[in-house]
């Protein structure tokens, strides 16, 4: 490992644990590419600077990852949507479920209130009580709380495959590192945090995030998306039949002889925006992010837990949790819609694509998840012609 891993990481040698938190990632992540590095551009807008989720203003980001002993591959990731106590100032917010399969805690007061009050955590499937009872513990030490009931917002996909998730590895420690990790600086992506053991279409996935801002003359907002792929289908890049030529698709199994399945599995999107939308609006946007994800190859299988968390971080919209007199707020009206469900759409696909990329090769006594070859997956993408799109668009 490098040296700056080692001056930003808890390392426990007797029971080889490692931690890493936000912003590091092993030497090996690091030398894999991006989409965007190999000249894979999706859509027409442009990202914003960190092409992140974070370049939405206020949001931040933190990792832990823990790597233990032959068995543990997993860790948590924790997004913070807004500064301050989000317990008093709540964030508009929905979470829109494309397939229901998944353990989203917290889910129905979100889609009663249309709100967030606490930050959101992503982890392995049977790690979201612990995960849960963290982030509470984390929320009552803000300033400003009381008694008061708060509901964590905690999603999960499966990382069985390399992970023993029913040791419940994560807990107060990593939860707390993780949220206390947050910044809104560069996101690590692929084999980290929440994505240490999640796959993407049968190679290995993890985290990815990308955003996109609109020109002024269409509001001039921006849209980010951070996601946590597990999930199954036949991969598509840019309309590019990857899966296909490569070889590793849905459905392998019964078309050819001695091929494994990867049909199944899951994913969360996160959808952060700072344009003024009601929780009405955000639920649509939240369907705009599934398109993203269909254009990826995916379809949504039976057992697939797919959720998208959608939040406003405009200003006017984070109102008092109680108020005796009415409060105002400015809200963007729906023909001024189709701009940001164009820009959630090319976001979730990117963010995805990036996960992939950027995804390292991942090994346990469980089993093992394989990065996908990137100069094979460049040859592909080369072959049809789906690199250096935005040259295309520059006059």
């Amino acid at each position: 490992m490098q040296s700056s891993i080692l001056s930003r990481s808890v390392l426990i040698f007797s029971g080889l644990l490692f931690l890493f938190v936000a912003g590091t990632t092993p030497a090996q992540t690091a030398e894999r590419p991006r989409a965007r590095d190999v000249g894979l551009v999706v859509g027409v807008f442009p990202t914003g600077a960190l092409n992140a989720i974070t370049d939405v203003g206020g949001v931040r980001v933190g990792h832990q990852t823990v790597v233990r002993g032959d068995d543990i591959r997993t860790g948590v990731t924790a997004i913070i949507p807004a500064p301050g106590n989000m317990y008093t100032h709540p964030v508009p917010a929905w979470i829109h479920v494309g397939n229901g399969y998944g353990k989203l805690i917290g889910e129905t007061q979100v889609r009663e209130f249309g709100e967030i009050e606490t930050p959101i955590l992503l982890t392995c499937t049977l790690c979201v009580w612990s995960a849960a009872n963290a982030l509470k513990e984390w929320v009552y030490l803000q300033p400003g709380m009381g008694e008061h009931t708060v509901n964590p917002v905690v999603g999960e996909t499966n990382d069985s495959v390399v992970n023993n998730m029913w040791a419940d590895p994560i807990q107060r420690a990593e939860v707390f590192a993780a949220l206390d990790a947050a910044s809104d600086g560069p996101v690590a992506e692929g084999s980290v945090g929440a994505g240490t053991g999640t796959q993407a279409f049968g190679w290995k996935g993890g985290i990815g995030t990308s955003s996109r801002v609109l020109p002024e003359s269409l509001g001039g907002y921006t849209i980010g998306v951070l996601v946590q792929t597990n999930y199954g289908g036949i991969l598509t890049i840019n309309g590019a039949p990857v899966g296909r030529e490569l070889g590793n698709y849905a459905y392998r199994e019964q078309l050819e002889a001695d091929a494994s399945d990867q049909a199944d599995g899951s994913i969360m999107m996160v959808v952060a925006t700072d344009a003024p939308l009601t929780a009405r609006n955000l639920d649509r946007l939240g369907m705009r992010a599934m398109m993203g994800l269909a254009r990826t190859g995916s379809y949504a299988s039976n057992g697939s837990g797919d959720y998208v968390i959608a939040f406003s971080t405009h200003p006017s919209l984070r109102r008092p949790r109680s108020s005796a007199a009415p409060v105002e707020s400015e809200v963007l009206v729906n023909e001024s819609m189709s701009p940001l469900f164009a820009a959630t759409a090319e976001a979730t696909e990117e963010a995805i694509y990036n996960a992939i990329f950027k995804a390292t090769t991942v090994t346990s006594g469980r089993g093992e998840l394989k990065a996908i070859p990137v100069e094979d997956l460049k040859r592909v993408l080369a072959k049809y012609g789906v690199l250096d799109w935005d040259e295309k668009l520059r006059p």
